[in-house]
C-alpha cells in the first residue's frame, strides 16, 4: 500500500512539473496575434515531423503528379502567397498529388499539398491561390502544434505522463500528427485558416472571394456524388471530411479579413491562365496508380480491371479500391500476395477469413482463374451487415480480393450488382494493357450554338453527363454558356 502511494505522489509530482513547464508555451502567434498554446510541439520539432511524414503522404496519395511544368506551376503560386505571410522564410514546400480524391491539407513546417482531383474542379487560379492561402494559414497559426500540445496537456491531466513524452518517439508523434490533420480541424480553426488565406490573397494581388465561390463548387460537387452514391462518410480524406466549412462560413472570414486587408483594385482571378495550365490533366486516376473510367477500374501496370455496378462511387486508394453505393453499400477490392500453395477456397476459409462461418461457399473460375466465394453475416457498430468475400487465384503467387457488405435488408436487391462486378474481372496482359488510357480533363471555348446539353452529350459516361458537366465548370441550373467562355470537358 505504501509503494503504491509513493509511486501515485511522484506521478502527480510530474504531472505537476510538466505542466508548469508547459505553461511556458503560452505565446503570441505572429499570424494570428492571439495568445496560444504549443508548449509540447516547438518549430524545430514541425520542421521535423513535416519531413519526416512527407514521403508517407506521397505513398498514400499516389506520389506526385507527373507533369513538371504543372507542378512548378503550383509551386509558384505557392511560394507568392508564402513571400507574403508572415512566417516567409520557413521553407514552404508545394506539392501536387496524384490523387483523384478532392482535397487539400498541410503537415507541420510548411508542406502543403493539393490533389489533382481539387485541381480539376477549380476554376481558376484565385481559387486555387484560396485553397493554398487556406493551407498556409493551418501553418503560420500553428494549428497542429495548437492540437497535438492540446492533447498531451490532456493526457498529462490524467496522469499518463510516460505514454505522451518519455515513451513518445518524434517518428510517431509525426504520425499521430499527421493522423490529426486528415481527420479535420476545429471550426475556429478552419475559420481563422480562411481569414488568413484572404490576407494573403489580398496581399498577392488575388480575387480574395475566390475562396468562397470554391468552396460553392464543393458544395455542389459534394451534393452531387451524394445523388450518385449515397453520402460518402466512409471517405476520410474528402475535402468536407477535412475540413468542416461551408461558403456561407467562408465568407464571414473574408468580410472580417477584408476590413484591414481591403482587396486590390484591380483583383487578379487567371480564369484562361488557369484552364490552359490544366488541360490534359489526368482525370481519374492515371496508368501508374490505376484509373476510373466511368463505372470501370482499369490498373494496366498490375493488369486487371473491373466494372462496379451503377450507383457506386468509386476511390483509388494508395492499397485497395472502395465503392460506395446505395444503401450504405460497400466494395473493396484490394491484391493480396498468396504465401504457400494453398487452393483457392482454403485460401479464403483459412488464411483470409479463418473466424467465419459461411452460410454459403461455392468455387467457380472467372476469365481462366480458379475463384471461391462465400456469403455470411456479421455484427458491426452499424448492426447486421451482410458479407460476400471472393477471391481469384491470378497467376504469379497474387489472389485477387472482392469484399461487398451490404444492409441485410438491401442484400437481395443488391447482390446481382455484386456478383455482376465479379464477372466482369479480366487481366490485361501486352496490348491490352498498353492501349488502356485515363480520361483527361480537356478545355476549349463554346462554340456559337453550342449548349450545356450538347457539349456534356460528348463526355464519356453513361449517365448524369449534364450535372457532370455542371458541377466540373461551377454552373448552376438556367445558366446558358456564351460563345467564346472556356470550359472544361473530360475525354480520352
Amino acid at each position: 500500500m505504501s509503494a503504491t502511494c509513493r509511486s501515485s505522489r511522484a506521478t502527480l509530482v510530474a504531472v505537476g512539473l510538466a505542466l508548469l513547464g508547459a505553461l511556458g508555451g503560452c505565446s503570441a502567434n505572429p499570424a494570428t496575434g492571439e495568445t496560444s498554446f504549443t508548449g509540447f510541439m516547438s518549430p524545430e520539432q514541425e520542421a521535423r515531423i513535416g519531413q519526416g511524414e512527407h514521403p508517407k503522404i506521397l505513398q498514400e496519395f499516389g506520389g506526385t503528379y507527373h507533369d513538371p511544368a504543372l507542378r512548378a506551376y503550383v509551386e509558384g503560386i505557392g511560394q507568392r502567397l508564402a513571400a507574403v505571410s508572415e512566417m516567409p522564410n520557413l521553407g514552404f514546400t508545394f506539392t501536387v498529388l496524384n490523387s483523384d480524391i478532392v482535397n487539400a491539407f498541410a503537415l507541420p513546417g510548411g508542406y502543403v499539398y493539393v490533389t489533382t482531383g481539387l485541381m480539376a474542379l477549380a476554376g481558376n487560379e484565385a481559387e486555387l491561390a484560396g485553397v493554398i492561402g487556406h493551407e498556409i494559414g493551418h501553418v503560420t497559426a500553428r494549428h497542429a502544434a495548437q492540437r497535438y500540445s492540446q492533447t498531451v496537456l490532456a493526457q498529462l491531466g490524467t496522469g499518463l505522463l510516460g505514454a505522451v513524452t518519455g515513451s513518445r518517439g518524434l517518428t510517431e508523434t509525426g504520425a499521430v500528427l499527421a493522423q490529426g490533420v486528415l481527420a479535420g480541424y476545429s471550426r475556429e480553426q478552419e475559420s481563422e485558416a480562411d481569414t488568413l488565406g484572404t490576407r494573403y490573397l489580398a496581399r498577392a494581388g488575388y480575387d480574395t472571394r475566390a475562396m468562397a465561390s470554391f468552396l460553392a463548387r464543393m458544395e455542389d460537387y459534394s451534393r452531387f456524388t451524394d445523388t450518385l452514391a449515397g453520402r460518402a462518410d466512409g471517405d476520410r480524406y474528402s475535402l468536407f471530411a477535412t475540413h468542416p466549412r461551408t461558403a456561407a462560413r467562408v465568407e464571414d472570414a473574408i468580410r472580417v479579413a477584408r476590413i484591414d486587408y481591403p482587396p486590390p483594385a484591380e483583383p487578379m482571378v487567371g480564369i484562361e491562365t488557369y484552364l490552359r495550365r490544366i488541360d490534359g490533366l489526368y482525370y481519374g486516376g492515371d496508368r501508374v496508380n490505376g484509373f476510373i473510367c466511368d463505372r470501370q477500374f482499369v490498373h494496366p501496370a498490375l493488369g486487371f480491371r473491373f466494372v462496379v455496378p451503377r450507383g457506386y462511387q468509386v476511390f483509388n486508394g494508395s492499397t485497395a479500391v472502395s465503392a460506395i453505393g446505395p444503401e450504405g453499400a460497400r466494395i473493396v477490392f484490394d491484391l493480396a500476395l498468396q504465401v504457400g500453395d494453398w487452393s483457392v477456397a482454403d485460401y479464403v476459409t483459412r488464411v483470409w477469413a479463418p473466424g467465419l462461418r459461411f452460410r454459403r461457399f461455392d468455387t467457380f473460375t472467372i476469365d481462366g482463374l480458379p475463384a471461391a466465394t462465400g456469403t455470411t453475416r456479421v455484427d458491426s457498430d452499424r448492426g447486421p451487415l451482410d458479407m460476400r468475400l471472393v477471391a481469384i487465384k491470378a497467376r504469379r503467387d497474387k489472389t485477387y480480393r472482392f469484399l461487398f457488405v451490404s444492409p441485410p435488408g438491401a442484400t437481395d436487391a443488391l447482390d446481382p450488382g455484386f456478383r455482376g462486378s465479379v464477372a466482369s474481372f479480366r487481366e490485361i496482359t501486352g496490348a491490352a494493357a498498353a492501349e488502356a488510357e485515363p480520361y483527361r480533363v480537356r478545355v476549349r471555348a463554346v462554340a456559337p450554338g453550342e449548349t450545356i446539353a450538347s457539349i456534356a452529350a460528348a463526355m464519356p459516361y453513361d449517365s448524369y453527363q449534364v450535372e457532370r458537366f455542371m458541377v466540373l465548370n461551377g454552373l448552376t441550373p438556367g445558366m446558358r454558356l456564351e460563345p467564346g467562355r472556356w470550359v472544361k470537358t473530360v475525354g480520352d
